[in-house]
């Protein structure tokens, strides 16, 4: 049984524009709907979605047996750090997944992104709207975003030669006995858990920088900061388990029953750099911690020690020193 549902338009524009908005799917699925012929104007049957509407006009839609579902509802804020016609870059909150996939059941970021009416490249397809690289849903911090194709490619290419990059800030347990420790190992999926990924010969190279900078009052965690070389899916958590160390809060990765707990994963990309699309200018961007993690780490650890080294100068010299 089809759902029918009217609505009127209240000024002139596109069809497929005033449709996206009125119930909240992209412009390609209206057009999907327009090609299944479920849509009407002044009970007329539509057959292209640019067609202009006038003031007052009647719209009527079938839905069919509900395959286009209604909007998610985007239930959480992200932090805009920078924005221009170009490029977007937020602090990606813990617990939002960045994409759409078939497991997802609630609001992503891209939700979000379409949600606010931001215009993104479309590179990578409806689903992944301007996302050039994405974070872990757990994972909080930095993403810069496209706003159009050109932007995305020349984001992409600096992926690729490393011209972009993040330092990650993640509480371990138990601390690292060096104070800089690299790991270059080859990470695929996991042959015992779909849901994870291993350090595996098959698997494509990956490599990580791991440096200290403080150990909790009672020395069982330690603070360090991160930085990739390359981006293979869950890298950090990978090279780290291959060591016998875990993030707090990483409920894939820690599986001893003694792991200290946490309502989120203690892993947040702390600073993002890259060049400007448009002006080629260096940008770099810091996002703040949230309120969870900033809480864990101040009572845990000495705080005037942690705003010395959280400095992104100290944490950038460090590595490049070391490099």
């Amino acid at each position: 049984m089809s759902d029918i549902k009217s609505y009127v338009s209240d000024k002139s524009e596109r069809l497929d524009t005033f449709l996206a908005s009125e119930i909240g799917q992209t412009r390609s699925q209206i057009a999907q709907l327009i090609k299944q012929e479920c849509v009407y104007i002044d009970e007329k049957k539509v057959t292209r979605p640019g067609v202009k509407l006038k003031p007052e006009q009647k719209v009527t839609v079938e839905f069919p047996d509900a395959k286009i579902e209604p909007a998610l509802r985007v239930d959480f804020e992200v932090e805009v750090l920078y924005e221009d016609d170009a490029v977007l870059v937020i602090n990606k909150p813990s617990g939002v997944t960045v994409h759409p996939a078939p497991s997802v059941k609630e609001a992503t970021l891209v939700d979000w992104l379409k949600h606010k009416g931001i215009r993104l490249s479309t590179i990578s397809g409806e689903e992944r709207h301007g996302i050039v690289h994405r974070l872990d849903k757990g994972t909080s911090g930095t993403m810069v975003i496209a706003k159009n194709n050109e932007a995305h490619e020349f984001l992409s290419e600096q992926l690729q030669d490393k011209s972009m990059g993040r330092y990650y800030i993640a509480v371990l347990n138990p601390p690292l006995k060096e104070d800089i420790t690299t790991i270059e190992k080859n990470i695929g999926r996991s042959a015992s858990n779909r849901l994870k990924m291993a350090c595996v010969e098959s698997g494509k190279y990956a490599k990580t920088k791991f440096k200290t900078l403080a150990l909790s009052n009672d020395e069982k965690n330690q603070l360090v900061a991160c930085k990739l070389f390359t981006g293979r899916t869950h890298q950090i958590r990978v090279h780290l388990e291959s060591i016998n160390r875990h993030i707090i809060g990483d409920h894939i990765y820690a599986t001893s029953p003694k792991q200290e707990n946490s309502e989120r994963i203690l892993l947040h990309a702390h600073m993002i750099y890259f060049i400007h699309p448009v002006t080629k200018e260096k940008l770099s961007f810091v996002a703040e911690l949230d309120e969870t993690m900033k809480n864990y780490i101040d009572s845990k650890f000495n705080t005037e020690q942690i705003d010395e080294v959280m400095d992104t100068s100290y944490i950038m010299h460090s590595f490049a020193t070391h490099s």
